[in-house]
């Protein structure tokens, strides 16, 4: 493994690729008709917001290097595996978040900065600590994963509307189903690394697959609320309606079995879900 792998291992670079991904939506929808001329804003926004999500990822993997040893998903990861020493991870991760954060601020607006600031400080110095406290870590945690579709507004715009605000609902919701599928696979590693995530301490797993079930529910009305309010048709409507009915199918499935086999089954619908959603509303904004 070389040094340059190892930082794009320590920067978790497919997440930092979701984040510029859901961050180029709400750039796009926020501009609007207005897109052209804001070529360059767009790349100083994603390229700011890719840096600050690389950081606190890289923050994320130092404060957890003790735990990532006892976990087999994880064990090999650069800190963890001693390929890397942890000082060069941390100064790494500070200089990035403070380095997307200032690009933001100078290149972008305030408004922006700040939202990529407040993401890595939930990420690193509140969901961090809490997987270890609470496993209500799943919800706070989601509140950093939801933020980048509204920093991309903020970008494009210089302030934030109730539209914005959808796309974070939907981001926000559709992670609870997404991770508790993921947790409940990797239960046993969680348990080792002393996490407590729902599944560890729902043996039976009742308040896990209600958790799924709530959530999936809630996703079905957020889903359309882009379309009710004007922001996109009836293209979208139909599709993230569909969307959303598979979500909830591949969670009531993982509720009736509780297997890694449905678990997987949901995952991978969530995993479809998302970028369909995307791919639904910004092609429907074209159109009207």
């Amino acid at each position: 493994m070389t040094r340059l792998t190892m930082f794009q291992d320590l920067a978790k670079t497919r997440i930092g690729t979701l984040v510029v991904i859901t961050t180029l939506l709400g750039f796009y929808l926020g501009a609007g008709r207005s897109f052209d001329g804001k070529w360059m804003l767009l790349f100083y926004t994603l390229l700011g917001t890719f840096l600050s999500t690389s950081g606190a990822a890289a923050l994320n993997c130092y404060l957890e290097r003790d735990v990532d040893r006892l976990m087999k998903r994880t064990q090999r990861r650069p800190l963890p595996s001693g390929k890397l020493p942890a000082h060069e991870a941390l100064s790494f991760g500070v200089i990035c978040v403070l380095l997307g954060t200032a690009l933001l601020v100078w290149k972008v607006n305030l408004l922006t900065g700040f939202l990529a600031l407040l993401s890595a400080f939930l990420y690193v110095l509140v969901y961090t600590p809490l997987k270890r406290l609470t496993w209500l870590n799943t919800a706070i945690g989601a509140i950093p994963g939801a933020l980048p579709p509204v920093g991309g507004w903020a970008a494009a715009t210089g302030s934030l509307s109730i539209e914005s605000w959808f796309l974070f609902l939907i981001m926000f919701l559709w992670q609870h189903p997404h991770f508790y599928a993921i947790a409940w696979m990797y239960k046993e590693d969680y348990a080792r690394a002393g996490f407590k995530m729902l599944p560890v301490i729902d043996p039976d797993g009742k308040r896990t697959m209600r958790q799924v079930l709530i959530f999936s529910l809630l996703l079905i009305p957020a889903s359309v609320l882009p379309s009710l309010s004007g922001m996109s048709g009836s293209l979208y409507f139909i599709g993230a309606l569909t969307l959303s009915w598979c979500m909830l199918i591949g969670g009531v499935l993982f509720m009736q079995s509780k297997t890694n086999k449905a678990a997987r089954r949901l995952l991978l619908a969530s995993v479809i879900y998302l970028p369909a959603l995307f791919c639904l509303i910004a092609f429907d904004a074209i159109l009207l």
